[in-house]
């Protein structure tokens, strides 16, 4: 991948997307191909192909997905299901007629079993049971890189998927059914703080342990493996590191400057109890994460205030 490839980014303007975009101009790359929803609608396969075939992109991240947390994942699984499993197979599939010489899919740590030892190695896949909230999204993104890998032994393709931890910074979605925990944590906090009450409601008991990478962090990982990753099996993004939720709750206190208690309700799912994923393969590769937790708060946090609406 040079400097002048055709690189489209599928979901440019998501959270995982628009890293990639910032990422990819920063390191002088200006031939992007980057196309809203109402000017190419992904779930719409005749649309797909077209569009593959007249532009025919060089190089494509699929980073486009139908994402959100526990609540919105046990709601709508069918939408997860549906939605994720229909935009990956138009893209993976059209970009195999069209000729891209690679594609990276986003996959998620919500792949592994709910029960995973830990820290997490890729070989873990479908060696147990999936966390049930969170199934149908999880069953999609491993039908997505199953369909990677399929294509390459199939067809001859250099598609490769990538696993990358709980993330969060900007263009997060901070809506409250909708969100994951650290943006939801974030905007509670910042409300509470506003409105001056006295407590914040935090689903769970504090007690599952979760990985946290900056956003930025992993769009330069993708960029990186998509550059020096050439295998068809699955590799993990992350730190190596966790805290507990009750921890990333009062670091978010503690940075928003809210004053009150935290109320944990305990009726509510903690989820997955830990989720760390096991990084030696991409470390051993020379890629490290570079975003502190705190100080990747403390900029999200400002992100937050400056485009909150």
């Amino acid at each position: 991948m040079d400097k002048t490839s055709k690189i489209y980014v599928a979901g440019h303007r998501g959270l995982v997307g628009s890293a990639l975009v910032r990422a990819l101009k920063a390191q002088g790359y200006d031939n992007l191909i980057l196309k809203t929803r109402h000017e190419l609608n992904l779930l719409d396969h005749g649309a797909v192909r077209a569009f593959f075939q007249k532009e025919k992109p060089e190089f494509v991240f699929l980073a486009a997905a139908k994402v959100g947390g526990i609540l919105s994942n046990r709601n709508h699984p069918a939408e997860f299901i549906y939605e994720n499993l229909t935009v990956q197979n138009h893209v993976i599939h059209n970009a195999y007629t069209a000729g891209t010489r690679k594609l990276l899919f986003l996959g998620s740590s919500c792949i592994y079993p709910k029960l995973a030892p830990q820290p997490i190695k890729e070989e873990y896949l479908l060696s147990g049971t999936l966390e049930e909230t969170n199934s149908a999204y999880a069953v999609a993104k491993i039908a997505g890189i199953t369909a990677c890998q399929a294509y390459n032994r199939q067809y001859g393709t250099n598609f490769i998927s990538v696993m990358p931890t709980n993330l969060y910074g900007p263009n997060d979605n901070f809506d409250l059914k909708k969100s994951h925990v650290l943006p939801a944590l974030l905007r509670k906090f910042h409300e509470a703080k506003a409105k001056g009450e006295a407590q914040v409601e935090v689903w769970g008991t504090g007690s599952a342990k979760r990985e946290f990478l900056h956003v930025d962090d992993l769009a330069d990982a993708c960029i990186f493996l998509m550059k020096n990753y050439n295998d068809d099996k699955i590799i993990n993004i992350g730190t190596g590191e966790d805290i507990s939720i009750k921890e990333a709750a009062e670091a978010i206190k503690e940075v928003v400057g809210y004053e009150g208690k935290i109320f944990w309700d305990s009726s509510k799912p903690d989820g997955t109890p830990r989720k760390l994923l096991d990084v030696s393969k991409i470390n051993g590769m020379g890629w490290k994460h570079k975003i502190d937790f705190r100080d990747g708060l403390r900029s999200y946090y400002e992100w937050y205030l400056a485009n909150k609406t």
